[in-house]
């Protein structure tokens, strides 16, 4: 007779463990009961712990934030998305923030929905050229405020983070493949966090594009210099500039992404 697998990771106190499942059961889980279970053990272990109540207030609002984010998306699952980068100072006269229209209405077309940080700038070209009801926005709170566009503001699909790494874990799990614009530190570190886990194994491979407008050079100077100096250093591998494809032609772009899928 095969041996009962008992939960590994308890609280210690059988009754507690059995009030924890009743309470579950009560609330109506079925899928996934121990994973719930846990989760629940995690919270009474925290109480006890006694964490510092600003690392508490991390704690719980980064929970939450996950979890509404998750139910935005739900919906959405079977659909294919691209998160796009850019930065949020490019004004509407700019040639990379036509390029980042067009990319994204151009995307629309073939199936795919976008999103974006929701500002302005690159973020509400790709916005408007998906449509608002193409797009998500995953919105920060910042000292100085960073408002949603005019395509997105007021949509359900605009989710508002109070926190930078929440607002990461939600654009790299949700996107089917990520397109980067010229942008500044925000744009530079997203891309390097997903080319990061991509790189690590810690994320399924996905089409990464930087796309540049028609003739400009901005990524072809950003290559350059992780060749000269990343790769001829040895900090990292030939192999990693497989990771992503540069390209200032929207249809490059296109079949990179589509002819993955």
């Amino acid at each position: 007779m095969s041996e009962i697998k008992r939960p590994t990771y308890q609280t210690g106190d059988p009754v507690f463990e059995e009030k924890i499942e009743s309470l579950l059961t009560e609330w109506g889980v079925t899928d996934d009961l121990d994973t719930y279970r846990q989760m629940m053990v995690t919270v009474l272990k925290l109480a006890r712990d006694e964490p510092h109540p600003a690392d508490l207030r991390l704690f719980k609002n980064a929970f939450k934030e996950m979890r509404y984010a998750d139910k935005i998306f739900k919906p959405y699952r079977n659909v294919k998305k691209i998160s796009v980068f850019g930065s949020a100072r490019t004004p509407p006269t700019e040639p990379e923030y036509q390029t980042a229209f067009k990319f994204a209405e151009r995307m629309r077309q073939d199936g795919f929905m976008i999103i974006t940080g929701g500002g302005d700038g690159i973020m509400g070209a790709a916005q408007a050229g998906a449509g608002r009801e193409d797009s998500f926005a995953l919105n920060i709170t910042l000292p100085f405020e960073q408002d949603a566009n005019e395509t997105i503001r007021g949509d359900h699909k605009l989710v508002l983070f109070k926190y930078f790494f929440t607002r990461k874990v939600n654009f790299v799990k949700n996107s089917d493949a990520v397109t980067l614009c010229p942008g500044g530190f925000g744009t530079m570190d997203e891309g390097f966090e997903t080319i990061t886990l991509l790189q690590t194994g810690k994320a399924p491979i996905i089409p990464i594009v930087f796309l540049d407008a028609p003739g400009g050079n901005f990524w072809n100077t950003f290559v350059r210099y992780l060749k000269e100096h990343l790769l001829q250093d040895g900090l990292i591998s030939a192999s990693d500039f497989h990771l992503f494809k540069v390209t200032d032609d929207i249809e490059v772009a296109r079949r990179e992404i589509v002819n993955f899928y």
